[in-house]
């Protein structure tokens, strides 16, 4: 397939639709409107979309202090476009840019049911007490 790459964040329009679409928007803990949502998402320090044409098929975002840590937020992945390695493209692309600014420590918050993703890609489960996973660079 071939698909396009940006950094470019989607339009309002295509950002909610594969909110929608991949139920990540269900995840939510709160009540966050759309507009709330994309809000994040803009003032996000790094994000990656992925396109199949002019339909976002995947997206993934960082919040970060530029400096020593990451926190992965958003990967999301429309469903007909799943078990194709877009996830851990956009994985691997948010842990590359983490690379090049000489960040180390990565964090992220799982979807319920998605920890076995992020165990393949080399993030460990934090303790018990301590919810979330992390990868040391």
């Amino acid at each position: 397939m071939n698909y396009t790459y940006s950094n470019v964040l989607p339009s309002f329009e295509q950002f909610v639709q594969l909110h929608e679409a991949s139920g990540l928007i269900k995840n939510k803990k709160g009540t966050y409107t759309r507009e709330q949502l994309y809000q994040a998402a803009e003032n996000s320090w790094f994000h990656i979309s992925i396109y199949d044409q002019d339909q976002l098929i995947a997206f993934g975002r960082m919040i970060s202090d530029g400096v020593y840590q990451a926190l992965i937020c958003d990967v999301m992945v429309d469903p007909t476009y799943q078990n194709q390695g877009l996830g851990k493209q956009i994985i691997e692309q948010l842990l590359k840019t983490c690379k090049e600014s000489g960040i180390q420590s990565i964090q992220l918050f799982s979807a319920k049911g998605k920890q076995h993703f992020y165990k393949k890609l080399g993030f460990e489960e934090r303790e018990q007490d301590a919810p979330g996973m992390s990868l040391i660079l």
